[in-house]
């Protein structure tokens, strides 16, 4: 059984018309570092970040954010 963590960054952006370099001056992150988010291409994410995120965004559930999927065809 093998699961992969979804980074829903880039459809909350997109549902509140905001870019990555918004979202990079709302919390004070990196606009590299965001942008590794939203492409995935991170292969830590520091939890301090994924909270600056939700709390800017008004997210209280994480799901909105993160998805972990099963990788299994079955």
């Amino acid at each position: 059984m093998g699961f992969v963590l979804i980074v829903k960054v880039d459809e909350q952006l997109r549902a509140r018309g905001w870019t990555q370099a918004d979202l990079a001056e709302k919390t004070g992150l990196r606009p590299s570092t965001i942008s590794e988010i939203v492409r995935g291409s991170r292969t830590v994410i520091n939890k301090e970040h994924i909270a600056k995120i939700a709390e800017v965004m008004g997210i209280t559930d994480i799901t909105e954010l993160i998805e972990l999927k099963s990788t299994d065809k079955g």
